[in-house]
């Protein structure tokens, strides 16, 4: 059966509800693992994959008109810092030339990066929820390798901020900023760093095709083809926050590492460390970390839950800390209290927001140097907010931060 068969049957549509089954099922692999709370977010979080799925590949993955197109709002995959926007421009393929033309605003930088994935020519083609996870090793659009890389440092822009790079796989002959793709290219992600963003102005980028070409209407075999991307795309990050989790960030419990490895496969870019662990805190506990940034533009640390989602609280300007607004001790060093209550010993306070758990980062951009080491000390609440930092004297702290690719 073609791909436009399937779509006009209605067989590709079914397909795309069995797949979102399956992923929705993936919590079941947790057990007691999970409470309440990380189930009920586990359901919004495969309504978000949902959501992000149509977003990028049934409204913007149109070959004829391509469009540079923020993130679902409140879609926070893998860590996402809340000072950074992600802006996503998604393809079928790398055959064809591009030009973003834009202004920078104020942002103190950006970053562009092209990406690969597993994918087939044609996934509308054929049915994938009989394969299950096992159908993620050639069709995988959560695994993003990052082929082509472009800061904002090395773009020339006029005196009004406006600016040009093209996108294609040959190096422009006229010495324009150029982003490399390859023939297998996915699409472009602009990640833009804020510092204090109430106080920038935010770019605006526009892409296009350089052969002029002309939009066109949807076809069935289109449709089909964004149904199989949507729902895989639901079960593959459904599958990439069980094996983080389980097969290793819950094997170190309150310890932070930096995986180049880890961190590349997941379409980042080398422009930083990003270091990631999990937390484990009882409501009648704190955590206290410290660590010294290593020199760098822009710094943060956050807690997240189970499933690499920002905490609730992030909308409140909680559950993370970051370089333009932490307080900082007399020796530069970075004092972090996780605990439901402010203790009162200084520092900064991070709310888990009803948490025991969850995912924890540490992310340094145009770093001058390696990742600092981050010490943690586990105690009760009551223990801390009596005694102060004297309460840390006796305590064996965990040292972490290794960098171990």
């Amino acid at each position: 059966m073609t791909a436009s068969e399937r779509l006009l049957s209605g067989r590709a549509f079914d397909d795309y509800l069995d797949v979102v089954r399956i992923a929705a099922r993936t919590v079941e692999t947790f057990g007691a693992e999970v409470d309440d709370l990380d189930r009920a977010e586990w359901y919004r979080f495969v309504t978000r994959l949902m959501r992000n799925g149509f977003e990028r590949f049934v409204e913007n993955c149109e070959p004829d008109r391509p469009r540079l197109r923020d993130a679902p709002w409140r879609q926070a995959i893998n860590f996402q810092s809340p000072d950074q926007d992600h802006l996503l421009a998604e393809f079928v393929d790398g055959r064809h030339d591009y030009l973003i033309t834009g202004n920078r605003g104020t942002i103190p930088y950006f970053v562009m990066a092209s990406w690969t994935a597993p994918q087939p020519a044609q996934p509308g083609d054929r049915d994938w929820a009989p394969q299950g996870v096992d159908g993620l090793a050639t069709f995988d659009p959560a695994t993003l390798t990052t082929t082509g890389f472009l800061q904002s440092d090395a773009i020339p822009f006029d005196a009004n901020g406006d600016f040009e790079v093209v996108v294609s796989r040959n190096r422009p002959a006229d010495g324009r900023a150029w982003l490399p793709i390859t023939e297998g290219c996915v699409g472009l992600l602009v990640r833009t760093v804020y510092h204090l963003r109430e106080e920038t102005v935010s770019p605006t980028m526009r892409i296009a095709r350089l052969d002029g070409a002309v939009p066109r209407a949807v076809t069935p075999a289109d449709m089909a083809d964004a149904l199989a991307k949507a729902g895989q795309v639901v079960l593959a990050y459904a599958e990439l926050v069980r094996r983080w989790w389980q097969d290793n960030l819950a094997q170190r419990p309150n310890r932070i590492r930096f995986s180049r490895a880890v961190y590349l496969s997941n379409g980042g870019v080398p422009d930083r460390h990003h270091g990631f662990g999990t937390w484990v805190c009882g409501s009648d506990e704190a955590l206290v970390l410290r660590f010294t940034p290593t020199p760098c533009d822009y710094w943060i640390f956050q807690l997240c839950t189970i499933w690499q989602e920002n905490l609730d609280n992030y909308e409140d300007g909680g559950g993370h800390v970051q370089k333009y607004r932490a307080a900082y001790e007399p020796d530069g060093s970075v004092t972090v209290v996780v605990a439901a209550e402010d203790p009162g010993i200084g520092g900064n306070h991070v709310d888990p927001f009803g948490h025991r758990h969850g995912g924890m980062s540490l992310r340094l951009i145009k770093t001058e140097g390696e990742p600092p080491p981050v010490t943690l000390w586990r105690l009760p609440a009551a223990r801390l907010k009596a005694e102060g930092r004297a309460a840390l004297d006796g305590i064996a702290p965990i040292v972490s931060g290794e960098i171990t690719d």
